[in-house]
């Protein structure tokens, strides 16, 4: 099973490798693939879980706030995307199954620390949006150590009573879709090589 699950990576790596143009011209078009997969999640979050905030008066650093979010998280995507990379690479220079998946387990490291990204951009995005929408308003912009102590609230919140929070945690979970793709990728994998492993053992039996 372990060599199936090792064989499809290496078909996918080998296929990034034969199909990637080169690199000054495939990093824009990854980079603007993840700025509109992060402002599209944004909205998705925003619409399912918050459907009434456009309809507040806060709609306006609701509409700005996209584009923070898109190009952080683009940002942070692009370069983990070129760390998954170069973890498949080495993974598939294991010998031993516990070295393999030791490898590929770094990918849900990188999906924890996205989530600190993600706390990190709608605090110090949602600073800069309030401080550009009080130029066009007569309201007071919202200082960086605001911003923080609300985050912490929702995240405190969250975490003392998910049930009640449950919109927070839904919104994060939908933001944090771009960061898991590789971790999902790995476990479709893992799920495809377990399935042609059954098959053949079936048909040997047979």
């Amino acid at each position: 099973m372990l060599q199936i699950w090792k064989t499809s990576l290496a078909e996918l790596l080998y296929f990034y490798e034969e199909r990637r143009p080169p690199l000054r011209r495939f990093f824009p078009w990854l980079f603007l693939f993840f700025i509109v997969l992060n402002a599209a999640c944004y909205w998705l979050a925003m619409y399912t879980a918050y459907p009434t905030y456009m309809e507040t008066p806060e709609a306006r650093q609701y509409l700005l706030l996209q584009f923070p979010v898109g190009f952080l998280g683009a940002l942070f995507d692009s370069i983990s995307f070129f760390i998954t990379i170069w973890i498949i690479r080495r993974a598939l220079e294991c010998k031993s199954t516990v070295e393999y998946i030791g490898h590929l387990s770094l990918d849900a490291v990188i999906a924890v620390i996205a989530t600190f990204w993600v706390l990190f951009v709608f605090t110090w995005g949602g600073q800069i949006v309030s401080s550009i929408d009080a130029l066009f308003s007569d309201s007071v912009p919202e200082t960086i150590l605001e911003r923080t102590n609300k985050t912490t609230i929702r995240v405190q919140q969250a975490i003392e009573n998910p049930a009640g929070n449950w919109r927070n945690i839904y919104f994060g979970l939908i933001m944090g879709v771009s960061a898991s793709l590789p971790t999902v990728t790995h476990f479709l994998l893992f799920c495809r090589a377990c399935l042609r492993s059954w098959i053949q053992k079936s048909k040997a039996t047979l």
